[in-house]
């Protein structure tokens, strides 16, 4: 998990998380509040970076981190402000157990649960078209935060884009390892919260500025 400046609700997010997956790591990424202190108190692990470098390099560090340990075998990037659903997690992991995956991407438009708003919607769908123009890789959500992926393409994939072009990065190295892929229906719950911090909208320029200037 990502984290940062999420105190407000992290600790939630760890608890309900760790009610099906006990093994949470949370990279703090320069938060300036209590985000560290309530994700451990939640049951996290807590790798921190001192400074803020971005989503990119914390799901990178996250990444790194839990492949430290032998006995894990599939690994997800969950964010930690209360959108993504645990119960999606369950079946993302069901469908990599069944051996015919690498990695399992999330889509908010597989079904109708998600309503992400008209400017995100046509923003994510541009981005999905020139994903799969520039990379091969054919998505109907390519940005989406929620995936799940086995051992090897956790080691395999490079994320060297610290900051929202890791969304556009990852799926290029899908392409560029050849990683076998599927995608899974899943439901992002746009919060109260999170439209205070005003994320669907930023995320949506950040989007159109990562994809026309990366």
């Amino acid at each position: 998990m990502p984290l940062f400046n999420e105190a407000t609700v992290v600790r939630s997010v760890v608890e309900e998380a760790r009610r099906t997956f006990p093994n949470i790591v949370c990279v703090d990424d320069g938060s300036s509040d209590k985000s560290v202190a309530e994700a451990e108190a939640g049951g996290a692990v807590v790798v921190r970076h001192p400074t803020n470098l971005g989503q990119g390099a914390a799901i990178r560090t996250g990444l790194d981190y839990a492949l430290q340990d032998p006995r894990a075998e599939y690994f997800v990037t969950f964010d930690s402000d209360g959108q993504h659903q645990v119960a999606d997690v369950v079946g993302m992991i069901g469908r990599l157990e069944s051996g015919e995956s690498d990695i399992i991407v999330g889509s908010r438009f597989l079904d109708g649960r998600t309503k992400p708003g008209f400017l995100k919607s046509i923003v994510l769908r541009l981005a999905v078209l020139f994903e799969s123009l520039s990379t091969g890789v054919r998505l109907t959500d390519a940005h989406n935060g929620l995936r799940a992926m086995n051992r090897h393409a956790a080691a395999v994939i490079n994320i060297e884009q610290n900051r929202m072009a890791h969304a556009s990065e990852i799926v290029a190295e899908i392409g560029r390892n050849k990683l076998r892929y599927e995608e899974f229906p899943v439901h992002v719950v746009y919060t109260d919260y999170s439209r205070s911090k005003g994320q669907s909208i930023w995320n949506s320029v950040n989007i159109l500025n990562d994809l026309f200037l990366k």
